[in-house]
């Protein structure tokens, strides 16, 4: 998996970086531009390096502090056809679909925990949906609730603070939880109360025993498990780059159905349930930021024991060199 790297600095530091890049196992391409950039004035270097080498090689960048003097961009062609970068991905330790670059978790994470009208207008939709589907016993609109919430962002982005001490970020994801979740439920109790008003549903009939709803104000043990796996997988989801697994995690917590039933049972005086309910939003919350930053410090752990990539070998360059010529001549 091979990403491109480009590199907008004065002519001074582009030396470093093209020297930095040389050096560097899995960089298979190295192009400059000199005095491309007009602003700010200066050259662009772009890279062809391959994923599992790229953390490393922003860290020795990020020493140079490119970000104060130019930019560094990092993109994913969708297609590279190279037996350099063939040749690249076989020394280097590792697989792109495992490696962690963190500056990229950091930009998702960063952009999912703003408090945005956008956050806010999903998280209310969504507890919205959660409410209708409890007082109509209708499964089919909470799961759309579950996968309707934009609840995830600010979790994983709790998880990375917590991890690395980025309490700016954490500010910013407990702020966007604390005030999306409490407007979202008032906003659906009032919906509840108008709703009762207008005789939309008979709350007798939400409060019999139900079993389709019974599992969002009865948390248990496995409440606190799926949560953990979810939150698990949801950031395994984010670091590869595997958006197909964030709705299987959607799904699988109840996070939104919870806030949205402690809504519903405040407005009937179902107090108990209301209590139960908080309990297993609280239980979702905890387990989905424990799950996903222990996954963080995993990686880390693993990254920082794995050993460093070694240059190519004399002898592996001179047998890739004999088998390119060899399928070279082939092709002709």
């Amino acid at each position: 998996m091979a990403l491109q790297i480009r590199i907008v600095v004065p002519s001074t530091t582009a030396d470093e970086v093209v020297e930095i890049a040389r050096s560097h196992p899995g960089v298979s391409e190295i192009s400059r531009s000199k005095g491309a950039s007009l602003v700010p004035e200066g050259d662009v270097v772009v890279l062809q390096a391959v994923r599992e080498s790229v953390e490393l090689l922003l860290e020795k960048l990020h020493k140079l502090h490119i970000d104060q003097q130019g930019s560094i961009s990092v993109t994913a062609p969708e297609l590279m056809i190279s037996d350099r970068l063939d040749k690249a991905e076989e020394e280097v330790a590792g697989d792109g679909a495992d490696a962690i670059i963190w500056d990229e978790v950091e930009k998702d994470t960063n952009s999912d925990s703003k408090l945005t009208w956008s956050y806010l207008a999903f998280l209310i939709i969504a507890v919205q949906l959660a409410g209708i589907g409890i007082v109509t016993n209708s499964t089919i609109a909470i799961v759309g609730a579950m996968v309707v919430g934009p609840e995830f962002g600010p979790l994983a982005g709790l998880a990375l603070a917590v991890v690395d001490r980025r309490w700016k970020l954490a500010r910013r994801a407990v702020l966007a939880l604390l005030i999306g979740f409490p407007l979202a439920m008032v906003l659906t109790a009032l919906a509840t109360a108008g709703s009762v008003g207008l005789g939309l549903f008979t709350p007798a009939d939400v409060l019999n025993n139900n079993q389709a709803t019974e599992f969002i104000y009865h948390p248990g043990p496995y409440s606190f498990i799926v949560a953990v796996l979810a939150g698990a997988a949801g950031m395994l989801s984010l670091i590869g780059k595997k958006s197909a697994a964030l709705v299987g995690v959607f799904i699988s917590v109840t996070t939104v159905p919870a806030a949205g039933y402690v809504a519903v049972a405040l407005v009937l005086g179902e107090h108990g349930r209301a209590a139960g309910s908080a309990v297993q939003l609280f239980l979702n919350v905890a387990g989905i930021v424990a799950s996903a930053a222990a996954v963080l410090l995993i990686y880390r752990m693993v990254q920082r024991r794995r050993p460093a990539p070694t240059l190519y070998s004399a002898a592996h360059a001179a047998a890739t060199a004999r088998s390119v010529g060899s399928r070279n001549a082939f092709r002709r």
